[in-house]
């Protein structure tokens, strides 16, 4: 059978891309021949993934819980991945080598879009936790997390690394620290980070297994990475836009989204959810691994901001009370059948 031209000049352009890297185009045509047709099951690898469920009790809505914060680090992972596209101007490694060159103005349009993105998936995340929050009874969620002592979803270094991806870190500083430690150094900026209070015994002030295997492991690559990303998080990126782009509402739309998602969104339904399965009358129950949630998790109380120069100060005053107070109160209202 002939081979049109069009055929012809894919084969021509293929070898020359061979060519030019010193491959034989015939050896890659060869593996073509042999290769076996790809399947959806095999690219996907559905059956590891659907094997990756481990239970550690017979109570069947922990699959829920294990399904639902796999799913979690795969989005979480998809954050990261457009972190970095914004952070190193859509380039590789090889692109950039060792120099500085992904710190020339990044495309104001690409950033917006990335950041697009990174809300959907913030969205997408927040918008799907009434799957923890309604989808386990609560009977089986108390009993099942005792098996879990000392694990907790405080633990997930991935949401760790977005944090420091993404702003400066004098702005994730313990906020009883963070006026006095502004001008210090990264390291000392990350030793004093918030999250290093959220796992703590508040009688006193010791730390719980949870924080000390979660700092064992990732404490020494969290400052790695601080050293790499700090320089060029998107808060950085941001700046070195020039100020006509810098003024684009669409970039300080997404960017102020982000910071909501984040800080106040994120959070916020995992305090919804706490409250639902953890509070009870007459006190609460300690989070997964003994994490203080009632401190934690409420955005008023963290006061984290990633970009507090793009809020005025009356909304920077009132970061996420009306959301903690309304949702709080409405659960106590629900438990206590308050009037």
């Amino acid at each position: 059978m002939d081979l049109s031209e069009a055929t012809l000049e894919r084969i021509k352009i293929l070898k020359d891309k061979y060519t030019s890297i010193g491959q034989d185009l015939d050896a890659y045509l060869d593996g073509l021949i042999y290769a076996n047709p790809l399947t959806y099951w095999d690219y996907i690898e559905v059956d590891t993934l659907l094997s990756l469920q481990k239970p550690k009790t017979d109570f069947p809505d922990e699959k829920i819980f294990i399904v639902y914060h796999q799913i979690t680090e795969l989005y979480f992972s998809l954050i990261s991945h457009e972190i970095e596209q914004i952070c190193k101007n859509g380039k590789n490694v090889s692109e950039i080598g060792e120099d500085l060159g992904w710190f020339e103005e990044l495309n104001p349009s690409f950033f917006i879009e990335r950041l697009k993105r990174i809300n959907k998936y913030f969205e997408a995340l927040t918008n799907s936790f009434d799957i923890m929050r309604f989808g386990m009874e609560r009977e089986q969620f108390t009993k099942f997390r005792m098996s879990l002592l000392s694990a907790s979803g405080f633990q997930a270094a991935s949401y760790r690394y977005i944090e420091i991806a993404s702003t400066d870190l004098k702005y994730l500083v313990h906020e009883s620290l963070r006026a006095d430690l502004m001008d210090s150094d990264i390291h000392t900026q990350l030793d004093n980070i918030y999250w290093r209070r959220g796992a703590v015994v508040e009688a006193t002030g010791e730390k719980t297994l949870t924080l000390v295997d979660f700092e064992a492991k990732y404490l020494d690559k969290f400052h790695t990475f601080a050293d790499q990303y700090q320089p060029m998080n998107l808060w950085k990126k941001y700046q070195a836009l020039s100020a006509e782009a810098q003024a684009n509402p669409t970039l300080i739309k997404e960017m102020r989204e982000l910071d909501v998602n984040v800080n106040i969104n994120w959070p916020l339904v995992h305090f919804r959810t706490a409250a639902h399965y953890l509070a009870q009358k007459g006190g609460e129950s300690k989070g997964t691994g003994g994490t203080n949630w009632q401190n934690y998790l409420p955005p008023h109380f963290q006061r984290r901001v990633f970009y507090p120069e793009l809020w005025s100060q009356k909304e920077l005053d009132e970061w996420g009370k009306s959301w903690v107070d309304t949702v709080f109160s409405d659960h106590l209202k629900k438990e206590n059948k308050m009037p």
